[in-house]
C-alpha cells in the first residue's frame, strides 16, 4: 500500500515535534525527503542560528535527493537570515517536488518561498495537514504577527474550582502524574510567569525537574509592582542557567532594585493600568521584544483573572483533582466581571486527558475579548 502526501507530512510533523521548546524564537520545523516511495532523508530544526530542517533532511538524503520530493511542515525560507535560504539548498539538491504544510505567517515572507520554487520549475503543493502544522507553531505564528508571546494559563484545582485552601495551602492538590506533565510543559515553553502573591506564599523554584536531570529551565517571570520578592527567594539562590525577570511599577525603590539585581534578577519597570496594576499587555510586549514566544502562567487567581479580563490568554490547561476544598478556598480565577453567561470567555478545541486520578481540561480561545 503506497503512502499519501498526508502520510509523509505526518512523518515530517513527528520530526518537527523533536524541536519544540528548543528553537525559539524560530519555529519547530520538520522535513522528510522521499524518493520512489521510500524515505531517504529526514531532519528537524534544532536551535535558532543552526541549519533548518530542510538542510538536515537533504544532507541525510545526499545524492538520492535528485528527482525526489521533500515534505516540509513550514514554507521554506527564501531570505538570508542567520542561515542561508532553504530554497537555494532545495534547488541545488535536485529536488523536483515540494510539499508544504503551512505558509510562513510572517507577512513579509508569506508565500515567497513557495512562489520562488514554483517559478524555478518545481512542483509545489501547499496546505497538506495545514491545521496540524499550525497547531505546533502557534507561539511562533503569534509572536511573528503581533510581537506578543503565546500565553498558556495553567492551574491545578479542586472539583469546586479552588487552587488553595483558605489558609493558602496548595501542596499538593494534583497527583504526581499531573506534576510530571507540568514539568514537561515547562521544558517546552520560553518562560513561566507568576504573581508576587504566589512567589511570596510558595517560594517556588520554577525550574524543570524531569527524570535523570533532563529538561531546560525557562525564564522565570514575576509580577511584583512593589518589589516585595526577597533576595533570599529560592528562585534567586538556586543553580539554574535561566534568569529571573521581575516586572515592577515605573518608579521602583532604588535600594530594592540594587539588591535584587545584585542577587541576579533582571528588573523591568512597566506602566500601570488605571486600576493600579501592571499593564499586562506591556509586560507581554516586553517579553516578546526579548525573544520570548511562549509563556506558561502558573498563578495565582489574581493574575489569571487579570489576563482573562484583558483578553490576553490564548490557551488553558486546568488539572482537576477529585477533591473538594470549599467556597472559602482560593478560586482559580478572581473576579471576572461577567454579568451574563454570553460574556464569559469560552474555550474551543476542548479536550480532556487523564493523569492518574486527575483530569486535564485544555483548550484555546478564538478571538478573546476583554470583559468587565
Amino acid at each position: 500500500m503506497s503512502l499519501t502526501d498526508s502520510d509523509y507530512m505526518r512523518l515530517a510533523l513527528a520530526e518537527a515535534k523533536k524541536g519544540i521548546g528548543r528553537t525559539s524564537p524560530n519555529p519547530a520545523v520538520g522535513a522528510v525527503v522521499v524518493k520512489n516511495g521510500k524515505v531517504v532523508g529526514k531532519g528537524y530544526h534544532r536551535k535558532a542560528g543552526t541549519p533548518h530542517a530542510e538542510v538536515h533532511a537533504l544532507n541525510a538524503a545526499g545524492a538520492k535527493a535528485k528527482g525526489a520530493t521533500i515534505y516540509v511542515t513550514l514554507e521554506p525560507c527564501n531570505h538570508t537570515g542567520r542561515t542561508p535560504p532553504c530554497t537555494q539548498a532545495i534547488l541545488a539538491s535536485g529536488i523536483q517536488r515540494v510539499v508544504i504544510g503551512m505558509a510562513d505567517p510572517n507577512p513579509w515572507v508569506n508565500g515567497g518561498g513557495a512562489e520562488y520554487l514554483a517559478s524555478q520549475g518545481l512542483a509545489v503543493v501547499n496546505g497538506v495537514l495545514e491545521a496540524e502544522c499550525r497547531r505546533i507553531n502557534r507561539p511562533f505564528a503569534k509572536h511573528t504577527t503581533t510581537g506578543l508571546p503565546w500565553v498558556i494559563m495553567k492551574a491545578g484545582m479542586s472539583l469546586d474550582g479552588r487552587i488553595a485552601t483558605v489558609s493558602g495551602h496548595s501542596n499538593w492538590i494534583t497527583g504526581k502524574e499531573s506534576r510530571h506533565y507540568v514539568h514537561r510543559l515547562r521544558d517546552r515553553v520560553d518562560a513561566i510567569l507568576v504573581g508576587s502573591g504566589t512567589a511570596l506564599a510558595d517560594d517556588p523554584s520554577l525550574t524543570t525537574r524531569l527524570p535523570g536531570g533532563r529538561g531546560r529551565d525557562p525564564l522565570r517571570v514575576v509580577l511584583d509592582s512593589d518589589l516585595r520578592l526577597p533576595v533570599t527567594a529560592k528562585m534567586l539562590r538556586q543553580e539554574s542557567v535561566a534568569r529571573t525577570m521581575i516586572f515592577c511599577s515605573p518608579q521602583p525603590e532604588a535600594g530594592k532594585v540594587a539588591a535584587l539585581e545584585a542577587a541576579g534578577a533582571l528588573i523591568r519597570p512597566v506602566a500601570l493600568c488605571r486600576n493600579g496594576g501592571l499593564d499586562l499587555k506591556l509586560v507581554l510586549r516586553q517579553l516578546g521584544s526579548e525573544g520570548i514566544t511562549s509563556v506558561l502562567v502558573e498563578g495565582g487567581g489574581t493574575v489569571h483573572g487579570a489576563l482573562l479580563r484583558a483578553g490576553l490568554v490564548d490557551e488553558v490547561k486546568l488539572f482537576v483533582a477529585p477533591i473538594f476544598i470549599g467556597g472559602d478556598g482560593v478560586p482559580v480565577v478572581d473576579r471576572q466581571g461577567v454579568t451574563v453567561v454570553s460574556q464569559a470567555p469560552r474555550l474551543s478545541e476542548v479536550r480532556t486527558r487523564r493523569f492518574g486520578d486527575d483530569v486535564l481540561i485544555e483548550g484555546v480561545f478564538a478571538g478573546v475579548t476583554a470583559v468587565g
